[in-house]
């Protein structure tokens, strides 16, 4: 019987000296980690977010510019209406109040104190309806484009301002009118308005989050704010209100110290020279400073904490 022969061995293989991959068995949070990698839209550092805000503070203003100059474009009167707009509600309300109701009795130069009222209310009450859509009436941008969110409140706010300043210069023709001339108290105008739009930014960016998460915040609001109005001496003189009345103290402090009542003070005491300095409640100053501050920093940490939500959903 013959013998098969064995097959012959497999020839021999040099051995694979490739290093290993550093990166096996790595979870991606560590492959992350390891490679400076960050989620896509996560939320910057506070330090980071606020210099992002400031690169990005000539695209603030513009957009605020264009809202600005498209809000009344479709009229035939066009900007004239940023104008006769807080000038047509003034005149409601002296018909009214001043003469219906007789708020104006013992109130001197209750025009110029009417239409101050009116003007810088509206600046508040304005800078929160716009802040309301921020988010909900940009989702287009939002979702198209990488920026930090907050612009768009602050640059809605800076909007209001920007047409204050119009409604500012009718005003001043006003009070000449009357007979009520400039004089060096209103130079207190820069750092009054300063200090509202501070605080009125913070209520912005607050509202900007809330109703970007409730979208039916913007339809309850304008019931809210007119009751602000109320309360805040827009069309009354908020001292003669509280010795004609029955008030408990701690109700007139509460009125007093509102911060809409607190500005609009503060704008009719440099404003108008029959507004004094006994008419304002004490330390008003530094109430409308603390206001100022505290709504702008709590407001704008407020809505950076959820800067990643905005436009999800």
């Amino acid at each position: 019987m013959s013998q098969t022969a064995a097959p012959p061995a497999p020839p021999a293989t040099a051995q694979d000296t490739r290093p290993a991959d550093p990166d096996q068995g790595l979870t991606g949070a560590e492959l992350a980690a390891k490679y400076g990698l960050t989620v896509s839209g996560a939320r910057p550092s506070l330090r980071d977010y606020v210099r992002q805000l400031w690169e990005r503070r000539h695209f603030i203003s513009a957009f605020a510019t264009a809202k600005l100059t498209a809000q009344y474009s479709e009229a035939k009167l066009g900007q004239i209406w940023q104008l006769m707009t807080p000038l047509l509600n003034a005149t409601v309300y002296y018909f009214i109040f001043g003469i219906l109701m007789g708020t104006k009795q013992g109130v001197p130069d209750y025009i110029p104190f009417l239409v101050t009222g009116v003007f810088i209310w509206t600046f508040t009450a304005q800078s929160i309806m716009t802040g309301t859509r921020a988010i909900s009436g940009n989702l287009g941008l939002v979702r198209a484009l990488h920026f930090p969110r907050a612009s768009l409140p602050i640059a809605l706010a800076l909007q209001q301002l920007q047409q204050l300043l119009f409604s500012m210069a009718a005003l001043a023709i006003i009070m000449v009118c009357v007979g009520v001339y400039p004089s060096p108290s209103w130079l207190l105008a820069i750092p009054v308005l300063t200090l509202q739009a501070m605080f009125n930014t913070g209520l912005s960016l607050a509202m900007a989050r809330v109703a970007a998460k409730t979208p039916d915040v913007s339809q309850l609001m304008p019931f809210i704010l007119r009751t602000w109005m109320y309360v805040s001496g827009v069309m009354w003189s908020l001292p003669l209100l509280m010795t004609r009345s029955s008030l408990p103290h701690g109700v007139v402090k509460v009125l007093e110290y509102n911060p809409a009542a607190v500005y609009i003070d503060l704008m009719r005491f440099a404003l108008i020279h029959s507004f004094k300095a006994k008419q304002l409640p004490d330390h008003i100053w530094a109430v409308a400073g603390g206001w100022a501050i505290v709504a702008l920093a709590a407001g704008f940490i407020y809505f950076w904490k959820a800067e990643e939500q905005y436009g999800r959903g």
